[in-house]
């Protein structure tokens, strides 16, 4: 690899790789989207860049999570878009895409199940709720097919016998905080700027 080859890696790398965050302020920030009304839109958009956003009354599951970050000061947008550029070879290819789009790649789960997997701390999935700390990302499949991907945040309340955590997601009833941990297929768990 030539040495400039090598700099654009570790520059990418730092740049996908944030300080270290408050975990309370990330929580805070999280727990701050949390609003019913929210519309479930899955709808293509052409948005700002960076720091762009659908229209806050309408969202999508990846949309609660890049705009917790964004409370916090970290542009998923930006650094999702930025690392696909570079490597979009690592990236899925489900969505026929031939380079990356800067409107709609944060957006899609299966993205942010590879960037919190290349620049976040890869944990482990159980079935032990102990193991899914506040503000940990999880991602499930809410179909057997594995073709209905979803994400949201592990949030400091817990239910009501006090075992799990609420997750806040927005499966198509709002951005809500909801038992459902466990209710489907976890395919992911990360942590991601914040320890």
């Amino acid at each position: 690899m030539s040495i400039s080859r090598t700099i654009c890696v570790v520059l990418a790398l730092l740049a996908a790789s944030p300080a270290t965050a408050d975990p309370a302020k990330f929580l805070r920030a999280a727990a701050a989207l949390e609003n019913p009304k929210v519309r479930f839109d899955p709808d293509y958009r052409r948005i700002p860049y960076p720091m762009g956003d659908v229209p806050a009354g309408t969202g999508i599951c990846a949309d609660v999570v890049v705009r917790a970050y964004r409370g916090i000061g970290i542009d998923l947008q930006k650094l999702v878009h930025e690392d696909m550029k570079q490597h979009f070879d690592l990236y899925p290819k489900t969505w026929g895409l031939s380079a990356p789009d800067p409107n709609i790649d944060h957006r899609r789960v299966l993205n942010l199940r590879v960037f919190f997997s290349r620049y976040g701390k890869k944990l482990a999935v159980t079935n032990d709720p102990k193991d899914y700390r506040p503000g940990d990302i999880v991602t499930w499949n809410l179909d057997s097919h594995g073709s209905l991907p979803h994400i949201g945040i592990v949030t400091a309340r817990r239910t009501r016998d006090g075992k799990r955590p609420l997750m806040l997601h927005n499966a198509g009833r709002g951005q809500v905080i909801e038992d459902v941990l466990f209710a489907a297929k976890i395919t992911g768990h990360f942590r991601y700027a914040i320890d």
